[in-house]
C-alpha cells in the first residue's frame, strides 16, 4: 500500500496552507518570502496546486483522488462540492474531526489499526465512506488505552453533520456534509476545471 511520507511542514509551506489544517500545532520558522517565485503562476499551475492541496490534506494519492472525482461528477449537484463531501466522509477524516486523532495522519493510523467501529462492526479501511445514520465509535477494549483517555479529556466541537462528543467516544452521522461544513482552504472550482480539460 502506498503511503504519503512527505514532510508535513515543508509540504504545507510549498502549498501555502497552515499545518493547523492537518492538526499540527507547529508553524515553519522559515521566511515564506525568501524563496517566493516572482513570476506569475499559470492557470494550469493554480489548478494543479488546488488539487495537490486537497490530496495532501485528506491523505489521498492520485488514482484514488481521480476515482473519487469521477464518482463526484456522476452525482447530482456541483462536482466540486460533491468531491469535497466524498473526501470529508472518509472514515479517517471523520475520526479526525471527531477528535479521535490529534492529526489526520494519526486518525488514519487509528482506523488502520482497527480501533474504530461503524454500526458496531470493526472497520480498518481509512477510505471507508460513512453515510447518514452511521454510528462511529471506539472499540470498548481500545478505550482503556492512555491515548484515547488523553483524547477524551480534551474534547472537540463536532461539525454540524455529526452529533455526539469525544468524551463518549461516539458520533452519529446525521446528514451529508455540505460546503459550508467543510473548512479546508481549497478552491474546488479549479480542481473541476483541471479535470474537465
Amino acid at each position: 500500500m502506498a503511503v504519503n511520507r512527505d514532510p508535513v511542514l515543508k509540504k504545507c509551506r510549498n502549498l501555502g496552507i497552515s499545518p493547523g489544517v492537518l492538526g499540527y500545532a507547529k508553524e515553519t520558522r522559515r521566511d515564506p518570502k525568501r524563496n517566493a517565485r516572482r513570476s506569475k503562476s499559470s492557470e494550469y499551475a493554480l489548478q494543479m496546486k488546488e488539487k495537490q492541496k486537497a490530496k495532501f490534506i485528506y491523505g489521498v494519492l492520485e488514482r484514488q483522488f481521480r476515482l473519487t472525482f469521477q464518482k463526484a461528477e456522476k452525482m447530482q449537484g456541483q462536482a466540486g462540492e460533491n468531491l469535497l463531501s466524498l473526501l470529508e466522509r472518509r472514515l479517517d477524516n471523520v475520526a479526525f474531526v471527531m477528535g479521535l486523532g490529534e492529526t489526520r495522519r494519526q486518525a488514519r493510523q487509528i482506523v488502520g489499526h482497527g480501533h474504530l467501529l461503524v454500526n458496531g462492526k470493526r472497520v480498518n479501511i481509512p477510505s471507508y465512506r460513512v453515510k447518514p445514520g452511521d454510528i462511529v465509535s471506539v472499540r470498548q477494549k481500545s478505550r482503556q488505552s492512555e491515548m484515547f483517555k488523553a483524547l477524551a479529556e480534551k474534547p472537540v466541537a463536532f461539525p454540524d453533520w455529526i452529533s455526539g462528543n469525544t468524551a463518549n467516544f461516539e458520533g452519529t452521522i446525521t446528514r451529508l456534509p455540505i460546503r459550508e461544513d467543510i473548512d479546508i482552504p481549497v478552491n474546488e472550482t479549479l480542481i473541476v476545471e483541471l479535470y474537465s480539460k
